[in-house]
């Protein structure tokens, strides 16, 4: 793939142009690293675990 981008007036790059499907691939690729990171950080805190539909509920809520 062969990154384009908008540049300013001074031509500074400011922004880059990506097909969707690139896009797409990243978010899901950001959002299992998220996740990944989230179960690290909570084996390494030794909680006690809860059920899955609290967590769920508490996801939600911070979303919001």
């Amino acid at each position: 793939m062969k990154e384009q981008y908008i540049t300013d007036t001074k031509g500074r790059k400011v922004s880059v142009v990506l097909p969707i499907k690139v896009y797409r691939e990243m978010l899901e690729k950001l959002e299992e690293l998220e996740d990944i990171r989230a179960y690290d950080a909570s084996v390494s805190e030794k909680e006690e675990p809860i059920p899955a539909e609290q967590a769920f509920a508490e996801i939600e809520a911070k979303r919001n």
